[in-house]
């Protein structure tokens, strides 16, 4: 099962990706990786889907600012790189501020995702915590959003951000889980800056979160944002969660 839902999202060694992709490329597969999710495809679609193909490595998912380019260019980046779905990382938080401006989002995503079907892909959206933290009419804005994107729209959640945000990561997996297709996890103590949890707390648990998300989606994506040599905290993650999906 740890070869086939196991990813890394790239943004965990951007450093080494821009000074040595190939061979970070090919440490990842040492690793045990054969999944990963680029956080740039459009800057060099063609050299970074050669260097993909060497390192014996596919990439079913990426992050893309699809509201921000047009969505011919990005689907065009993601044929060529052979990403099936198309991930939003984050939006302005002020869109979430009241009702219109969740509606004003839920269209556009939902009309990048009419123009990703006729091509045979998906649209995806990560969150971070203030989609779970902000309140419209006593409900998270996050949960407001849900309900206005096509069911086409495919959710990838980030356990920590969420559980930060508000969220109780163990009830919300279940409850949808056939519209979250993607998870984030980390094993790492929050940095000192990050806000409290408000949700309920998934650091030190992330085993049990890796085993139910398993349950029901596709990919387990690991994201490791550390100062300095990522490549230890990489590894290190890298173990914990092959061990949770053995």
């Amino acid at each position: 099962m740890t070869d086939t839902m196991l990813s890394i999202q790239l943004y965990s060694v951007r450093t080494e990706l821009g000074q040595k992709r190939p061979a970070t490329l090919r440490r990842l597969a040492e690793l045990g990786y054969r999944r990963v999710e680029p956080y740039d495809i459009l800057s060099d679609p063609e050299n970074l889907a050669r260097d993909l193909a060497a390192a014996g490595l596919e990439a079913p998912t990426a992050h893309v600012k699809l509201l921000d380019v047009p969505i011919d260019e990005a689907l065009a980046a993601a044929k060529t790189v052979g990403v099936e779905t198309l991930i939003v990382p984050w939006v302005d938080p002020a869109l979430f501020a009241d009702r219109a401006g969740v509606e004003s989002l839920a269209a556009r995503i939902n009309a990048a995702a009419e123009s990703a079907a006729a091509e045979g892909r998906r649209v995806g959206y990560h969150n971070h915590d203030f989609e779970f933290s902000t309140l419209i009419d006593g409900r998270a804005a996050w949960e407001i959003l849900v309900e206005l994107l096509d069911e086409r729209v495919v959710l990838q959640v980030d356990t920590y951000w969420a559980s930060v945000g508000g969220a109780d990561v163990f009830e919300l997996l279940p409850r949808l889980a056939s519209r979250i297709r993607f998870v984030h996890v980390n094993d790492e103590e929050p940095e000192p800056d990050d806000p409290p949890t408000l949700g309920v707390p998934v650091v030190g648990r992330m085993s049990e979160v890796t085993v139910l998300a398993a349950r029901s989606v596709e990919l387990v994506v690991v994201e490791v944002v550390v100062d300095g040599d990522p490549l230890p905290a990489v590894e290190r993650n890298t173990r914990v969660f092959q061990g949770a999906l053995a």
